[in-house]
């Protein structure tokens, strides 16, 4: 008997070494592409959704090699495809947003325009980010709230992120009386924001008199730190500055009003 008339099972022992073949390919390039996708993407994303990613490749390998093996072991695949394709467009429209929400969060794990820790803000909810998973993500708001958002939402929406960029800008606008010396008060502000040891000279601040309002003249203060120390800074550099001025009897003044008469006003005195 020839080797080709074999049979194990009644199916023909050529066709028996195929699938061997191709099962123990499937394995190795299954492991292998895990393996190497693991390698490239624990820096990128976290472990869990690393996990995840390997998982889908290993049986997307192993589903491409069902379908060889099918036809071998006589299985007709046009059945099956046609009732995978119509159980497949089923699930489609049962699970429309999830399968949005899936893909979504695929696309966020490999673009990254958000990472666990950055704080941002999505369509107006704005706060640090908690987890990114595939269907959603986690929000952590700075009044204490967690905010699930679905990432196809995330994915679609505007976000801004106030981490991407190593320093962040921010300003004050600081007015003073007309009477005070405007050129002091400037030379003021620059000491105080070149003593404080988060108050970057590159890029460097920029003072400046801005406008003359109806009871002040206002400097525009915009000062660069680093985005970790961004908060704290702007909150002590605007007391250090006004502690500063008033040290020099340089003081904010009060809203006030002049008021001019055509005639002269008859003033009646009383005991």
């Amino acid at each position: 008997m020839n080797l080709s008339d074999a049979e194990l099972l009644g199916v023909p022992l050529k066709d028996v070494l195929l699938i061997i073949i191709v099962v123990l390919a499937a394995v190795v390039i299954g492991k292998t592409l895990s393996i190497y996708l693991t390698r490239v993407l624990r820096k990128r994303m976290t472990l869990d959704h690393v996990k995840i990613i390997t998982k889908v490749v290993y049986f997307a390998v192993v589903f491409f090699s069902a379908m060889i093996i099918f036809p071998v072991i006589g299985f007709d695949l046009d059945s099956f495809i046609v009732a995978g394709g119509i159980f497949a467009i089923v699930l489609g429209f049962a699970a429309q947003s999830i399968v949005g929400n899936l893909i979504s969060g695929i696309f966020l794990i490999f673009e990254r325009p958000i990472k666990v820790g950055d704080v941002v803000d999505v369509d107006g909810t704005v706060g640090q980010v908690e987890d990114i998973r595939i269907i959603s993500t986690t929000i952590r708001t700075f009044d204490g709230y967690f905010v699930r958002i679905p990432n196809l939402t995330v994915f679609n929406g505007k976000i801004t992120n106030y981490f991407v960029n190593k320093v962040r800008r921010f300003e004050y606008t600081v007015g003073i009386r007309y009477s005070d010396d405007a050129k002091k008060a400037l030379g003021i502000i620059q000491e105080v924001i070149d003593k404080h040891p988060f108050a970057l000279k590159y890029p460097e601040p920029i003072i400046f008199v801005d406008r003359l309002g109806n009871s002040s003249v206002d400097i525009s203060v915009k000062i660069w730190a680093p985005f970790t120390e961004w908060y704290d800074v702007k909150k002590e550099l605007l007391w250090e500055i006004k502690c500063a001025l008033e040290k020099e009897d340089i003081k904010v003044p009060f809203p006030q009003t002049e008021v001019w008469f055509n005639s002269k006003l008859d003033i009646e005195k009383t005991a």
